[in-house]
């Protein structure tokens, strides 16, 4: 069975998520923090040797203090973040233990991936070295004129077009070779790196309920989906 290791990076700004106390990741969804119930997805998997957590080297203390006494049982490595989204995957690229294969980069503000979407995107990557798993557009694209975006300039084609999620999932040589031939051109998933290598990228099609926690409305939202057995998105929402 090949061995993966799972990122968690956690160490954004939470702008618009507009807690004064907490920042998404680390405020209490349920029982748990949000990046716990995260990185519980993974790490109960048989297939997974190590969960990394990237944190903001602001954020070490309250972290050390909320979960620091339970990491050691968790089984959870800590890493600190840096300026950018990619210097924070950088940093937990380099603490992989020697057995990693594969590595997947999960969103810590996305704590309802499922365990069928997970074995997917897992299995595609074996099979083909790079995967992510991603959701067709299915809304009606409008273009704002440029300069006023209140107003629409065009309808654009959604053929063809998916909204990436995570986890990303690569094999180790392949992302550690992507952020070692990254430029400063900025990229806003792994999955682009690894485009710009011109290696192809398997599309794995998600439920719509693996959502990112950005604001107040999404947290409330998360909580119904793990409170509700699973059912189509839909169904979450009653009659």
């Amino acid at each position: 069975m090949p061995k993966f290791a799972v990122i968690l990076p956690a160490a954004g700004a939470s702008q618009r998520f507009g807690d004064k106390n907490y920042k998404k990741p680390f405020v209490l969804l349920g029982d748990r923090a949000v990046w716990l119930h995260s990185a519980e997805n993974f790490s109960k998997r048989g297939d997974v040797c190590q969960v990394i957590v990237v944190i903001a080297v602001e954020d070490r203390e309250l972290f050390d203090r909320k979960f620091g006494a339970n990491l050691p049982f968790l089984g959870i490595d800590v890493a600190t973040g840096g300026a950018e989204r990619t210097d924070s995957v950088a940093a937990a690229l380099a603490m992989l233990q020697p057995e990693v294969e594969f590595v997947a980069i999960h969103d810590a503000a996305r704590p309802c991936v499922d365990k069928e979407s997970i074995d997917a995107v897992f299995a595609a990557a074996i099979q083909s070295g790079a995967a992510i798993l991603a959701t067709p557009i299915a809304d009606t694209l409008k273009r704002a004129l440029p300069g006023d975006p209140s107003t629409v300039a065009e309808t654009a084609s959604r053929q063809g077009l998916w909204a990436a999620q995570t986890p990303q999932v690569f094999s180790r040589d392949l992302i550690l070779r992507a952020y070692t031939e990254r430029s400063d051109e900025p990229a806003t998933d792994d999955a682009q790196l690894v485009e710009r290598l011109g290696t192809p990228v398997t599309l794995v099609e998600d439920s719509t309920l693996n959502i990112k926690i950005t604001t107040q409305r999404d947290l409330k939202l998360a909580a119904q989906i793990l409170r509700t057995p699973k059912k189509t998105g839909l169904d979450i929402f009653g009659d």
